[in-house]
């Protein structure tokens, strides 16, 4: 059950509690700018009223009160005698809307003046202004949607990429909240068994039951197992896979960035060291979003500030999803590329040969040699030149291949990419974990029973069934105003 506090009637409706707001909320549901088209959104039970009170229809007599749910109307937007603006008002009625309640929406220019104009002539005509999220909020609340699916709906507006999108339209559908509440019937089906076992011995025996419910168990950490494996791609899925570039000073680090985002960020010198400091941007690549991180070259110096930028970038590579190492193969390898071999660690890493518009004196046989002296067992290495623009078709390949299961075009499987919902995740199976403990240990039959129970709640808090008001208002905190 939500625990939340509003002012207004409820009723229970399929495990969800079902708040009936009094008051009616509006907003600016598009961006705040110069736009063809601008919408007001207004929801609850005076929705239709308060914009009757300020629209003027060009059909005589027609009112917004009395026209079928679902349809749209022509006319003006009046501010006591004077007409704001010419525009179509949608009307869905309860049950049918995104919030479950009454919804009318302005549609009007999208001029900035005129649309904050009409906004304010909707507050003043008996609605007040929502808070961010709120929208979304009463759908949840209302029992629209689930938890996950209203934090997929701003993952859709933040989305960095198709992939991104994808997952989130399928959280969106419902697709997580299946699984969810797949498991957890199954487990409230064990914890009832163990229940009714307990309170009518005489009738229900729970011989072989145990055996049943270590099988069970393992089934379901199976399922959770697979859902945390897709964690670290589903954070980056979301976030962007952090890319870090390294090597000496004038390998052509700075110039790669420059040709992946396809314009000039960083400065371009013959003169080594110019880079003193991260550069960070982001650029989609072949459907995945990579978060570039341009560093200072890494070699011993005495520049001060120099030192700096190179101590950041040991630290950028330390935060890494992937490395790019780029080296010059027109210059032998020297100590510096084993100080960034060795700042590499245990990290992705793909080698970019760059300058293969040169004589070449480094070869890939050179750079897998080296590389196993650091006990990297696979070495993935391209040539590129960037200056003859050649090989980024390759690298996009390479960092393919090391993300998604190398599907970039995407799969059918939900990626979680909340960090709410993975450490749910992980606290279930610690509990379901300690009631294989319990099992091998032949505890009495109800310590079963709790660590179960500990574990269909920390599902149903990924579907919002078994949280707080604290934690429902800062997730809608994090939304943008008039969603």
């Amino acid at each position: 059950m939500i625990h939340c506090i509003l002012i207004g009637d409820f009723s229970w409706e399929g495990g969800y509690v079902i708040f009936m707001e009094t008051d009616t909320i509006a907003a600016i549901a598009t961006g705040l700018n110069n736009a063809g088209i601008s919408i007001i959104r207004v929801s609850g039970d005076a929705a239709v009223e308060v914009a009757d009170r300020i629209f003027y229809s060009r059909k005589e007599g027609l009112h917004l009160k009395d026209v079928k749910t679902h349809t749209i109307h022509y006319g003006m937007i009046k501010d006591g005698d004077i007409f704001l603006d010419e525009v179509l008002v949608s009307v869905m009625r309860t049950p049918n809307s995104y919030t479950k309640e009454d919804v009318v929406e302005i549609n009007c220019h999208g001029g900035i003046v005129v649309t904050k104009r009409i906004l304010e002539t909707v507050l003043r005509a008996g609605a007040r202004l929502a808070e961010p999220g709120e929208f979304t909020k009463r759908a949840f609340l209302n029992g629209r949607i689930d938890l996950s699916q209203a934090e997929a709906v701003m993952d859709i507006i933040h989305a960095k990429n198709d992939m991104a999108v994808k997952n989130s339209v399928r959280q969106l559908r419902g697709d997580m909240h299946k699984q969810i509440s797949q498991l957890r019937d199954q487990i409230l089906h064990d914890i009832a068994f163990i229940e009714a076992a307990l309170d009518d011995p005489e009738h229900i025996s729970m011989d072989g039951f145990p055996e049943k419910l270590e099988r069970n168990i393992s089934g379901y950490m199976d399922r959770l197992d697979k859902m945390l494996r897709t964690a670290e791609n589903g954070r980056m899925m979301k976030e962007g896979i952090k890319t870090v570039i390294l090597g000496k000073p004038n390998a052509g680090k700075s110039s790669l960035l420059n040709f992946l985002m396809g314009e000039d960020r960083a400065i371009v010198t013959d003169i080594p060291g110019t880079t003193r400091d991260v550069l960070e941007e982001n650029v989609v690549m072949n459907g995945i979003s990579l978060n570039l991180v341009d560093t200072a070259g890494i070699r011993w110096t005495e520049d001060a500030v120099e030192k700096i930028g190179v101590d950041k970038a040991r630290g950028a590579a330390n935060e890494a999803d992937l490395i790019l190492f780029v080296v010059d193969s027109s210059v032998e390898m020297d100590s510096n590329d084993d100080e960034i071999l060795d700042a590499i660690g245990s990290k992705k890493v793909i080698v970019v040969l760059n300058k293969s518009d040169l004589k070449s004196v480094v070869s890939e046989e050179d750079i897998v040699r080296r590389m196993k002296q650091f006990s990297f067992t696979e070495t993935e290495v391209i040539r590129i030149s960037v200056k003859g623009q050649t090989g980024m078709e390759e690298l996009e390949r390479k960092i393919a291949s090391l993300f998604f299961s190398g599907e970039v075009s995407y799969n059918d499987e939900i990626y979680i990419t909340s960090a709410r919902h993975k450490t749910a995740l992980m606290e279930t199976k610690r509990s379901l974990e300690q009631v294989m403990e319990s099992l091998r240990m032949n505890m009495p039959e109800d310590f079963y029973s709790i660590d179960l129970m500990n574990a269909y709640k920390e599902l149903g808090s990924i579907i919002g069934e078994a949280v707080d008001e604290d934690l429902v208002n800062m997730i809608f905190k994090e939304f943008c105003m008039g969603k």
